[in-house]
């Protein structure tokens, strides 16, 4: 059935039932996820100037955004993790104002996003990424000082892979974060993608 509907293409109504995530909620006691309320997913897809992007929101605000190193295959792999999906709804106009600002970023015509987002992670994750957040337009921090930020200084590769975790990249400026000798590691989304984001932002001087 996701096959089917990863076309983005037929608009077709979903009713989805979303796992409840540890962003402060808490697992069962037996280590599984409770099932949340009834929700909808609203996806879509766009051409940017780093290629094809796919988008999903929920009710609450866009919860993924899939850049072109991730396949239409990778963004439906992870809304299946995330959802129990009986049907997708194509839907362009529920994901118009993230795709608006996203072309006005590419354009150098937007340095803050203020679209309503629904973060789906762990409490850590969330930590993290909310720390991302607060990483200036066209400026970058260590990870070494992302770990100090979020409170544990020691932990690089955990910080690292809530990077790598991060749901909406550019969004979620996880590309402004650089290895302790100023080079460019460590992007889920390829380290050309992060030079270019880097570049438009002016971050990085040719």
């Amino acid at each position: 059935m996701i096959d089917t509907v990863a076309t983005l293409e037929p608009a077709k109504v979903a009713n989805t039932l979303r796992k409840k995530q540890k962003s402060d909620g808490e697992r069962s006691g037996n280590g599984s996820f409770d099932v949340q309320k009834v929700t909808k997913v609203y996806c879509t897809s766009f051409d940017s100037r780093i290629g094809r992007i796919y988008v999903a929101s929920t009710e609450r605000g866009v919860c993924k955004v899939s850049v072109p190193r991730e396949s239409r295959k990778d963004f439906f792999d992870w809304l299946k993790k995330h959802f129990d999906l009986e049907t997708i709804a194509d839907n362009r106009a529920r994901n118009k104002d993230v795709i608006d600002q996203l072309a006005r970023y590419f354009n150098g015509k937007l340095a803050k996003f203020t679209c309503p987002i629904d973060l789906i992670g762990t409490p850590y994750q969330i930590r993290v990424w909310k720390e991302l957040v607060k990483i200036p337009y066209g400026s970058t921090i260590s990870y070494r000082s992302l770990a100090r930020k979020v409170f544990t200084p020691n932990a690089f590769q955990a910080v690292g892979r809530a990077n790598g975790a991060n749901p909406l990249p550019i969004i979620i400026p996880c590309h402004r974060v650089l290895g302790s000798d100023g080079s460019l590691v460590g992007y889920s989304c390829g380290i050309k993608t992060k030079e270019f984001l880097l570049r438009l932002e002016g971050a990085i001087i040719v």
